[in-house]
C-alpha cells in the first residue's frame, strides 16, 4: 500500500500534527490524485475537536480537494494521468439506491462515505482527507476542473461552493426574483456571487457593518444589519427565496415574514444549538416553506464547476501552509478569514 503524509488530530484538544499513513492500493475503477491545494472547511474543525461526535482518532480532515492524476486502475475511462481534478465531501456511496440512480449520491439512503472519519467498504479503515499529500478515490467521485482557472480558489467550490449552488439550483434562482442570502462568510459570499450571477436581485443580511463593500463586490445590490429594525422591517413580504448559511442558532420567523407567498428559506448552515420556534401562521398564511440542503450530487458538483469556469467564479481565499492550520482553526473561530483558507499542499514537503 502506498505511504502518504499529512496532518491528523489525535483527540479532540491536541493541536493538529505531522502523520504518516497508507493509501489503498489502486483498484482497478480508482484514480491516485497528488493533492496541490485543500480548502479549509467549518466541518473540518467540528470532526477534529469532535464537536458532533463520532470522531475517530486519528483523523485527517479535508475535503476540499484540488489535485493532479498521477495514476489510475485499469478500468479507468473518465481520466488520464495529468488531468487536473477535484475530490469534494463524497467519496463512495451504494450506488444502488433510488437516490444514487437519480445522481443524488449526497442523499443515499443507506449514507454515502465521507471522504474522512467514514469507514471506506474496501479496506474497512477509516477514510483519511485532504490535509496529505496524495488521495484514492473512485472515479465515480472525481471530478474534472479547468485547468484554466486558479485551482487553490478553485478548491473551496468542492463544499462551500456546491452547498450554496445546489439550493439556488433546486428552487430555480433566475432573473427577476429577489434573493435573500444570510451570512456572510465561506458559504455567504459563494451564495452571494451565484445568486447574483444567476441573475437574481441579492440582498445581504448580516450583522456586522464592515462587511458592507465586500458584500456589494461579491454580488450584494443590497446590504441589510440584522440588528437594525427599521432596516429589517422594510422587506415583509418581498423576497423569493432565501438561503441561510449562518452557523449561529437564528429567529428564523423574522425571516419567514419576508418572503412572498409561496417563498422559500433554505438552511445550509450547521448551527450548534437548535433554531427557535417557528410560529404556524407565519407559514399557513403565505403557504411558504422551510427547507433544507445538503451539498450536491456529483452530476450537479460537475455542473457547478463548469459554470463557475464559464463564468470566471472562484472562492475568495487566504493562502497558508500546512504547518499553520491549528492558527488557521483559531481565527476561523473569530470568524477571522475572507472567506476560505487554502493549504497550499507543497508546503507539507517543508515539514
Amino acid at each position: 500500500m502506498p505511504k502518504a503524509s499529512g496532518y491528523a488530530a489525535f483527540n479532540a484538544t491536541s493541536p493538529l500534527g505531522p502523520f504518516a499513513f497508507e493509501r489503498r492500493d489502486l483498484l482497478g475503477s480508482d484514480v491516485r490524485i497528488e493533492i496541490l491545494f485543500c480548502g479549509v472547511c467549518h466541518s473540518d474543525l467540528h470532526t477534529a475537536r469532535n464537536e458532533w461526535g463520532g470522531t475517530q482518532y486519528p483523523v485527517v480532515p479535508g475535503h476540499e480537494i484540488v489535485g493532479r492524476v498521477t495514476a489510475v486502475g485499469s478500468a479507468v475511462t473518465q481520466f488520464k494521468v495529468g488531468q487536473v481534478v477535484g475530490v469534494g465531501c463524497m467519496v463512495d456511496s451504494c450506488g444502488h439506491c433510488h437516490e444514487c440512480r437519480e445522481g443524488l449520491e449526497n442523499y443515499c439512503k443507506p449514507g454515502f462515505i465521507l471522504t474522512y472519519n467514514s469507514p471506506d467498504k474496501h479496506t474497512g479503515k477509516m477514510t483519511y482527507g485532504g490535509y496529505s499529500d496524495s488521495i484514492v478515490v473512485d472515479q465515480r467521485f472525481v471530478l474534472r476542473i479547468s485547468d484554466k482557472v486558479d485551482l487553490a480558489a478553485t478548491a473551496p467550490l468542492l463544499c462551500a461552493g456546491i452547498t450554496t449552488w445546489s439550493p439556488l439550483r433546486h428552487w430555480n434562482v433566475s432573473r427577476g426574483q429577489r434573493v435573500g442570502i444570510i451570512g456572510l462568510g465561506g458559504l455567504g459570499h459563494m451564495g452571494l456571487k451565484f445568486a447574483h450571477a444567476l441573475g437574481a436581485h441579492t440582498i445581504l443580511f448580516t450583522t456586522s457593518a464592515a462587511k458592507s463593500a465586500d458584500a456589494r463586490r461579491l454580488g450584494a445590490d443590497e446590504v441589510v444589519l440584522v440588528n437594525d429594525a427599521a432596516q429589517m422591517g422594510k422587506y415583509g413580504d418581498s423576497l423569493d427565496f432565501i438561503l441561510n448559511t449562518a452557523s449561529a442558532a437564528l429567529d428564523l420567523n423574522q425571516y419567514l415574514g419576508m418572503l412572498k407567498l409561496d417563498g422559500t428559506l433554505c438552511l445550509v448552515g450547521a448551527p450548534d444549538r437548535p433554531h427557535s420556534a417557528l410560529g404556524a401562521m407565519g407559514l399557513v398564511w403565505r403557504r411558504r416553506a422551510v427547507a433544507g440542503s445538503l451539498i450536491g450530487g456529483i452530476r450537479q458538483t460537475q455542473e457547478m464547476l463548469d459554470f463557475c469556469a464559464a463564468n470566471n467564479i472562484v472562492s475568495d481565499i487566504e493562502m497558508i501552509q500546512m504547518s499553520q492550520i491549528n492558527q488557521a482553526y483559531e481565527r476561523m473561530l473569530k470568524g477571522d478569514v475572507r472567506y476560505r483558507f487554502v493549504i497550499d499542499m507543497r508546503s507539507l514537503k517543508k515539514g
